[in-house]
């Protein structure tokens, strides 16, 4: 499998807002997303700067350092963690004589590799084409035509127009095409009756997926890579007689491209539209902290931050030394009592792999949706008997 893997390095910037604990930390994100699209990381590099060439973003001397390893390591692929101006991009290739990608890019590339449905691939084509339509210039460098005066007319000047206008065109129909569905979609939402709808959200690789099928005995994509799941599943799910609809959507991401935010419309209306939401958090994670604030700016910049939330905790298993045998109530208790304890919302700390405390977790889940329909069908109560 190594063998079909790009050669790729990473680079990463270290400021006054990143310093290089934090910027290697992001890196580790990077080379995870690096792994998924299916490249192998060879190298990283950090720069330091205050403020960025804007020629190649980072310096002549860092660029001339990484040009001599990639020509020793038969290096394909470069990624920048930062996004990259269209001429930056085009300069960077230049030198390098390699693909450079940035962070957007290559989300934009796994979206591509990950969507399923007939909509989904249609909202990674449009993201995919507001993000080429600026970049087009440097794509046509291989005319290598003269550069003229300002405007730097010369041969393959209206051929780039005619590329502008095909990809404008698309753009348009795209949307129209999306325009439709989304229409669709918000009369299928509609049609779902009066089930309380409940939705699954959460940075990228935190469980959300390993929940729904664990929970809905559905069987979602679910693996150990970013962003597993593209499309957003929906499934009538019952817990002690009552029913409930439980959403699984496409999980957060630090730096989360702006083209794919205006893409994914239906999935952030799905949260929008959820009567409660199961935030999860991969509590074994370094920076879950980060993880769990990345999510809630989105929520925010949605207006649904105040939404009634359920805090779910998971991969609780992998806090656990190996040689120890696993006390799961003691631990609990011990989480419990450290700054989480301070947390407005409900909390609860599973492991949805391993099926622990998954009782407790379908107990609480019962008694808020339990609530929100007691709310909404007050003479309904032959669903739940223990009341």
């Amino acid at each position: 499998m190594g063998n079909n893997l790009e050669k790729t390095v990473l680079v990463g910037i270290i400021n006054k807002d990143q310093n290089k604990i934090k910027s290697n930390e992001f890196l580790d994100e990077l080379e995870f997303l690096a792994l998924t699209a299916g490249s192998i990381v060879k190298e990283r590099f950090f720069q330091k700067i205050d403020s960025p060439n804007p020629k190649t973003l980072i310096g002549k001397g860092k660029i001339n350092e990484i040009h001599l390893f990639i020509k020793s390591n038969f290096i394909e692929t470069i990624i920048f963690d930062d996004e990259l101006s269209p001429a930056q991009e085009n300069n960077i290739s230049k030198i390098l004589k390699i693909k450079v990608l940035d962070r957007t890019n290559l989300i934009l590339d796994i979206f591509a590799q990950r969507a399923k449905s007939s909509y989904a691939r249609t909202q990674v084509e449009l993201a995919q084409c507001q993000y080429l339509l600026p970049r087009l210039r440097g794509m046509w460098t291989h005319l290598e035509r003269q550069k003229g005066g300002i405007g730097m007319r010369g041969p393959g000047e209206t051929e780039i127009e005619t590329d502008r206008r095909i990809v404008r065109d698309k753009i348009s129909l795209l949307k129209e095409k999306i325009k439709k569905i989304d229409k669709q979609m918000s009369n299928q939402r509609g049609n779902r009756g009066k089930l309380v709808r409940a939705a699954l959200i959460g940075y990228t690789n935190v469980g959300k997926s390993t929940i729904m099928n664990t929970i809905s005995k559905s069987n979602v994509f679910a693996e150990n890579k970013l962003f597993a799941t593209v499309d957003t599943t929906i499934r009538k799910v019952v817990v002690n007689n009552l029913p409930f609809l439980l959403g699984d959507t496409v999980g957060f991401i630090r730096k989360l491209p702006t083209q794919l935010i205006e893409s994914f419309k239906s999935t952030l209306d799905e949260v929008r539209e959820a009567d409660l939401l199961l935030h999860v958090v991969d509590i074994s994670h370094n920076n879950f902290k980060d993880h769990m604030e990345s999510v809630n700016k989105t929520l925010k910049e949605i207006n649904v931050i105040n939404k009634p939330t359920i805090l779910i905790f998971n991969k609780i298993d992998r806090l656990i030394p190996k040689s120890k045998i696993y006390d799961s109530e003691k631990h609990i208790k011990k989480m419990k009592k450290t700054w989480i304890s301070k947390i407005e919302n409900i909390t609860i700390f599973i492991s949805a792999k391993n099926k622990l405390n998954l009782d407790e977790f379908k107990n609480v889940i019962y008694n808020e949706i339990k609530k929100i329909h007691i709310k909404r069908f007050p003479y309904n109560d032959f669903l739940y008997p223990n009341i």
